[in-house]
């Protein structure tokens, strides 16, 4: 294994991620905050760190090959909630490391699960900084998503595998071109959000924090009550609108931009997400009115935002939604896996595999009446191969079974059922609230032990890669030559 192109990459990502800590120092530096110092003080080690292992990466660079790639995306998203929990520990915050690598890791998975009790109490710096983790999060996992997955071949991930992925020798101009473009695009969505947050009656920090976590579908607030702080309709519809835009595939944005003006609406993943959103919706509103509400606005408003939210693992909330009744936990509990479109920030299952699913059910059933017919699955009007079709019900297997299994342990551990389950669940599916008083959207993850955040912490980072990017790095044959 060659490992000076990994140490180079790793190295580049730490001194960016470095730079990036400047930010809050200036902000703690003009509300007149002492963390300041710690900021700039975390910022010179990384960078430092970072430095350090360019100078030992640089040279003649060989291809990345499937290997290397599988553990350069694991050390970097391990590493990067190692320095991110810095600040954590050395601030005003004075978080344990387990709380504050648990926070970081929460933040770069774009998960939302904190365990911070009082944020009205928190630092801005500190507030800024768990906005950045979550926006660098989402920019990290798109650019992931269309330069690494295909090739790795993850869960399906290989049935967006385009031309310039087939050679990765000749693919590096390619790439690099299409992730700048869509870098621009999320930068473009940011901004477009923080103005909308701004002119619908959020401070400029809210409006910068809030459209950070918004565009990266990770869910961390400024305030205890989340978006329900601010009570404010517009703002939450805001929020739905910009929690659906990141939720979409950005490699569509990229072609709309370069002139295919029906590159979203064509796509069959983008109709079956609309579609499930909408129905979801539709139902929690049918239930909240039998349940004896009969404002229709507030209906509507409720629903979707609070569907939205947790459908596509952003974990923002207007209220706590247990309270609306068992069927309503139920509802939310099992909405949390579906999460959105694959080449977007959002996390979950992704509705591509939902509908390979749904295709090959199709085709075994018109075989079972049809015997001797030929019947072909496709997506989006292509094949779907028999490869594509096996590694999407082996990702479904073992995310299921992964879910189970840390179920367990958190309730070995002492955690009651509804918080063990719900907290696999939400980690697994990185969207941050789970069920019950603990942790549910009223709560926060702070008084779980020690033991159990780990396991989280471990959870959302299989959730965040897709599990077989972590799984991999076990067997045996990955480390023989």
């Amino acid at each position: 294994m060659n490992f000076r192109p990994l140490l180079l990459v790793i190295g580049l990502f730490s001194f960016m991620f470095g730079l990036m800590m400047l930010l809050p120092a200036f902000v703690d530096i003009f509300a007149g905050n002492d963390d300041w110092t710690v900021f700039v003080a975390s910022s010179f080690l990384t960078c430092f760190i970072g430095g350090g292992l360019i100078i030992a990466g640089w040279g003649n660079q060989a291809p990345l090959r499937v290997r290397e790639a599988f553990l350069l995306v694991a050390v970097i998203w391990v590493s990067m909630p190692l320095f991110g929990s810095i600040p954590f520990m050395f601030s005003a915050e004075a978080a344990s490391f387990t709380n504050a690598y648990f926070e970081a890791m929460s933040g770069i998975t774009t998960t939302g699960a904190t365990i911070i009790s009082d944020l009205e109490a928190t630092s801005p710096g500190i507030l800024l900084w768990r906005g950045i983790l979550q926006w660098l999060g989402g920019i990290g996992i798109l650019v992931m998503a269309i330069s690494i997955s295909p090739m790795l071949q993850i869960g399906g991930m290989q049935l967006f595998r385009m031309e310039f992925t087939d050679n990765i020798d000749g693919a590096a101009p390619r790439i690099a071109e299409i992730s700048g473009s869509i870098t621009v695009i999320y930068l473009s969505l940011t901004f477009l959000c923080f103005l909308a947050y701004y002119l619908f009656g959020m401070n400029m920090f809210d409006a910068v924090v809030h459209s950070l976590t918004t565009v990266a579908t990770g869910g961390m607030a400024t305030h205890n009550d989340s978006i329900g702080y601010f009570n404010n309709p517009a703002i939450e519809y805001v929020g739905v609108v910009f929690m659906i835009l990141a939720s979409l595939p950005f490699l569509l944005y990229s072609q709309y931009m370069r002139g295919n003006r029906w590159a979203l609406f064509k796509d069959t993943q983008v109709r079956w997400f609309l579609a499930t959103l909408l129905i979801f919706i539709v139902i929690m509103s049918v239930y909240q009115f039998s349940q004896g509400n009969r404002d229709l606005e507030s209906i509507i408003r409720f629903s979707a935002f609070n569907v939205t939210s947790i459908m596509t693992g952003t974990g923002y909330a207007t209220l706590d939604y247990t309270v609306w009744g068992v069927f309503a936990s139920v509802f939310f509990f099992f909405i949390m896996f579906v999460g959105g479109c694959a080449g977007s920030t959002s996390c979950g299952i992704k509705i591509f595999r939902f509908q390979v699913i749904f295709q090959n059910m199709k085709m075994h059933i018109a075989q079972m009446l049809h015997p001797n017919g030929v019947f072909i699955p496709r997506y989006n009007g292509h094949k779907i191969d028999d490869k594509i079709s096996a590694s999407v019900m082996g990702f479904f297997a073992v995310f299921i079974f992964s879910f189970a299994a840390i179920a367990v342990i958190l309730s070995f551990l002492g955690l009651d059922d509804i918080t063990a389950i719900s907290g696999a669940a939400s980690a697994m599916a990185n969207v941050g609230p789970g069920l019950g008083e603990i942790i549910g959207p009223s709560g926060n993850y702070a008084p779980l032990p020690d033991s159990a955040k780990w396991v989280l912490s471990a959870a959302m980072l299989l959730g965040r890669l897709e599990i077989f990017t972590i799984l991999v790095l076990f067997t045996p044959r990955f480390w023989k030559y």
